[in-house]
This record gives structure tokens, C-alpha cells and sequence, in this order.
């Protein structure tokens, strides 16, 4: 079994403070609860928490988020069966507001399922406006579809395409692409040195975030925006697929201005050399933010 710093090595030049990073792999992250504003307050969950002895914390910037130490099991509690609120990781919920939707508005999720993301674009939307959620497996647009009605979201229709081959009938405000990936940033080692959260993953991953990318950016309107998000470090599957998308488009790379701790995008992976812009993306790591990895951009469609 490999450790931390065998199975990460090649990403040791690109990680600050690698060693910070390790150790942060061995310890579970804080549990993140999203508030169901929908259905209830910050302030009720919070109460109802207390009750069975957890303190919970709000998210400064977010006050829909809550940090919660010591809750194992979220799912099982009360609350979370009447939809007043959904366990999400703290880096995951961040996408929703980097996409920032506004009620009223169209937005597209191209790779929806199991909804968390897509029920929190619902919540900051008010339920208000259209969210086409789409996902190409049965079993997993299933599981989409009981989040949708466990938390009262009404302003979402699922569609089942390949992404990549999604319809250009209409455009959309918005467009997040929250792509397949190989999944790196749920890695955990737990106390006995077992590697948690891995999944085998097909070889050609970066080909099809580039055609899911590619489509996403089509069924943008002129002025609309777009994030594209994966839970990896590989640039192969993060920067050099933003890239590829910048060559082949007019998109413009935007700043992200939420108050996060984060790390830019590369600029170079191996031989590979990337726009400057790229260091406007963000790259989420474990021990900045004590959640999973995640890396993010945001991006506009120049009129």
C-alpha cells in the first residue's frame, strides 16, 4: 500500500507545503452540513443540533454552511430526513457560489447527479428561474431526483444525455460543469495506513472533460458564465483542459473573490506550458481548508 507522499510524489513541486498535505490525509476533515434555507434557518438546525450534542459552527461568508466536529453519521438524524439539511463537503459547496445564480435565471448542470451541487444552485436561486439538471445513468438521475424532493426543490427538470452531446436547442445564464475525474481529492488514509476514497478510473478522463467542457461552453449565451470543477490535482485534468477550451473559444478567465484559502493554477506541468490567466483558477487543498481537494475556474463568454 502506498503512502501519502509515494501515491503524490509527482505533485510535490506543485502543492505548498507538501508535508502539510500529507498529514492533513491522515486525519478526517470537518464534517460540512448545507442549511436547507428552502425549508428552515441556519438558526433552527443549529438548535436542533445542539439538542443531540453537536456545536455547530457557521460559515463566515456562506451562512447557509455549517462545520460541524464530531458527526459521524449526518444522514440518520431527523433534520436530514426532512430535508433541513444536506451533508455536503465544505470545498463542494463553495462551487454553487462561485457560479453565484441569480433567481429567475436559466442555468444548465451538465453532470448533476446525485444533486448536491444542483439543489444548492436551487436554494441560492429561491426556487425561482429554470435549472436543466442532467446526468446519462438512470441510477444516478434516481438519486438525483430524491434530493430534489427531500429538500423541496421545485425548479429543477432532469434531462439524461452524454454530456458531451447535450442538445443546442437553447442557451443558459449559467453552465457549471462538474466533470468526472479521477477523484484524488477524496483520498484518505485512515489510522492503519489503508488508503480511503480511491476509484479505478478510465485512462482517457482529460478527453472527455475536454468534449464536456467544449459543450458546456456552447450552451452558454453571449456574456453568460460558466465553472468547470473537478475533485483532482492532475493539470492534465484541470488546467490543461481550461487550455484546450481557451485555444478553441472565445472564454475569458474571471477571478474567483470569495474569502477561501486557496492556491493558483499552474502555469506548467512537465512540458506542458499554460496561458498566465490560468493562475486565476483555484486549487482547494486538504490542509488550507480541511475538506477534499478540489480545483475550480470560472469562466465568461466574450459577447
Amino acid at each position: 500500500m502506498l503512502s501519502c507522499e509515494e501515491r503524490f510524489a509527482a505533485y510535490r513541486t506543485l502543492i505548498p507545503d507538501f508535508a502539510a498535505f500529507c498529514a492533513a490525509l491522515r486525519t478526517p476533515p470537518v464534517r460540512c452540513l448545507r442549511v436547507n434555507t428552502l425549508r428552515t434557518t441556519p438558526d433552527v438546525v443549529c438548535t436542533l443540533l445542539a439538542r443531540y450534542g453537536y456545536r455547530a459552527t457557521q460559515v463566515p461568508f456562506a451562512p447557509e454552511l455549517l462545520l460541524v466536529e464530531d458527526l459521524e453519521r449526518p444522514g440518520t438524524l431527523p433534520a436530514a430526513l426532512l430535508g433541513y439539511y444536506h451533508p455536503q463537503a465544505l470545498s463542494s459547496a463553495l462551487i454553487a457560489h462561485v457560479l453565484a445564480p441569480q433567481p429567475g435565471e436559466r442555468v444548465c448542470d451538465l453532470c448533476a447527479a446525485p444533486g448536491s451541487k444542483t439543489t444548492h444552485l436551487a436554494q441560492l436561486m429561491r426556487n425561482q428561474g429554470l435549472i436543466v439538471a442532467n446526468d446519462p445513468f438512470d441510477k444516478r438521475l434516481s438519486l438525483l431526483q430524491n434530493n430534489v424532493k427531500r429538500l423541496g426543490v421545485c425548479n429543477v427538470i432532469t434531462t439524461r444525455y452524454s454530456g458531451q452531446n447535450f442538445p443546442l436547442r437553447c442557451t443558459f445564464d449559467r453552465v457549471l460543469v462538474d466533470a468526472p475525474c479521477s477523484g484524488e481529492g477524496n483520498y484518505r488514509w485512515d489510522a492503519r495506513g489503508r488508503l480511503r476514497g480511491y476509484k479505478p478510473t478510465p485512462a482517457d478522463l482529460p478527453r472527455l472533460q475536454r468534449q464536456l467542457l467544449l459543450r458546456g461552453f456552447d450552451l452558454l449565451r453571449p456574456g453568460g458564465t460558466l465553472v468547470y470543477a473537478t475533485c483532482t490535482y492532475n493539470p492534465a485534468e484541470n488546467e490543461a483542459v481550461v487550455q484546450s477550451l481557451l485555444e478553441q473559444r472565445p472564454a475569458q478567465l474571471e477571478p474567483i473573490s470569495l474569502p477561501v484559502p486557496h492556491s493558483p493554477g499552474v502555469r506548467q506541468w512537465h512540458e506542458e506550458r499554460y496561458d498566465a490567466s490560468l493562475e486565476l483558477c483555484w486549487r482547494l487543498y486538504p490542509h488550507q481548508l480541511n475538506s477534499v481537494g478540489f480545483f475550480v475556474a470560472r469562466l465568461r463568454r466574450r459577447a
